[in-house]
């Protein structure tokens, strides 16, 4: 029953004495530990997906400058992972068995749980039905790519995916008229040097910014705001990100956000047998605070869990902050420096130099996971 595309050298969950380590999630943080522990040990990595999702380069994909990524057997290749093409539905916490939704079931010893996050539609009428959220890219891009002809694509949310997909798809289609959408400030937590960077660039684009009005409902015809309405022939959706709930439902501790509480080795407070990695976990350092989503994070989580598992630290996580930076359109960007805190910095880096950064920074990350 096992659909396995891992080129490792052992396709087992371990026999004997081995320790059975079950990664979930093939996400920064989940394949990162898969490859850290399956160094010298066996891992089963359950994820439906053949390739990388790469989620930090979604907005190339909907503008139609998206690849596909390695394959996860190529990225395993060389580690004792078998990939288990499957999706994990229930967790049995007492019995150490995970369910799978071919109807099989996995039994660990350890298991790490980086089942990540998905976008979070905040109940808002109309919003899952007809919105495209980053998970659904490609369809994004079609819809634009076969539209009879332009019209105005609203993109909600003023963080980091939004403000990257809105300016990207605003230079992949300059004859469609692009308005990003905000709750607060688009760009908030940014210094206002960068803030005013990515204004400039928005205005140089064409993008219309919508700020301080938040969406309550999502029609064919477009949005209703507290600020009014906003007609758009199609709205993508990049407001926020949520855990995924199988964490709280199976009942590990989690935090007001649905995030699983962890120790300073990444374990579930309440069940040590568990690891929680990348979005899914409530991560909080000393001197740096808890950590925020995303791959800057979830890559060094997993990148630590792996040696851990595999014996080669013992040491707690620890990790802080140098820089946040953005893809604006194929021929700018940003780079801004932070504390190790994740507070501003005055240092930023536009244009052609923040561009290159943030190249820099990404293919990073796929060389990492190689």
């Amino acid at each position: 029953m096992s659909n396995s595309t891992g080129t490792g050298t052992d396709t087992g969950t371990g026999t004997g004495t081995e320790q059975r380590i079950v990664v979930l999630g093939a996400g920064y943080a989940g394949l990162s530990a898969a490859k850290g522990a399956g160094r010298h040990r066996p891992v089963t990595l359950v994820a439906p997906e053949a390739r990388l999702l790469h989620r930090v380069r979604q907005h190339e994909t909907a503008a139609g400058h998206g690849r596909d990524w390695p394959a996860i057997g190529e990225l395993a290749r060389g580690r004792r992972i078998e990939h288990r093409r499957a999706r994990a539905v229930e967790l049995d916490l007492a019995g150490r068995k995970v369910l799978l939704d071919d109807g099989a079931s996995l039994g660990y010893d350890t298991l790490v749980y980086a089942l990540g996050s998905r976008t979070a539609w905040h109940d808002v009428p109309g919003a899952a039905e007809h919105a495209y959220p980053a998970e659904r890219a490609a369809e994004l891009h079609r819809r634009l790519h076969e539209a009879d002809r332009p019209g105005t694509l609203a993109v909600v949310g003023g963080g980091a995916t939004g403000i990257e997909l809105a300016t990207e798809l605003a230079e992949a289609h300059p004859r469609w008229r692009v308005r990003i959408v905000a709750a607060g400030q688009v760009g908030g937590w940014f210094s206002a040097r960068a803030r005013t960077h990515i204004r400039q660039v928005m205005d140089r684009l064409g993008v219309t910014v919508h700020e301080h009005a938040t969406v309550a409902e999502v029609t064919p015809a477009g949005l209703r705001t507290t600020a009014g309405p906003i007609d758009a022939d199609v709205t993508a959706w990049a407001a926020s990100m949520e855990p995924h709930p199988l964490a709280a439902e199976a009942g590990l501790a989690v935090d007001d956000r649905g995030r699983a509480l962890v120790d300073d080795l990444l374990r579930s407070v309440s069940h040590p047998d568990v690891h929680v990695i990348g979005d899914a976990a409530a991560v909080t350092v000393p001197g740096t605070g808890t950590l925020r989503m995303g791959c800057a994070t979830a890559l060094p989580q997993g990148q630590y869990l792996g040696k851990l598992l595999d014996g080669r630290t013992a040491k707690p996580f620890t990790y802080r902050y140098v820089a946040q930076c953005l893809s604006l359109g194929r021929r700018d960007g940003l780079l801004q420096l932070v504390h190790g805190d994740d507070s501003m910095r005055p240092t930023v880096l536009t244009g052609t130099a923040g561009r290159l950064a943030k190249a820099a920074i990404v293919t990073g990350v796929l060389s990492t996971l190689k």
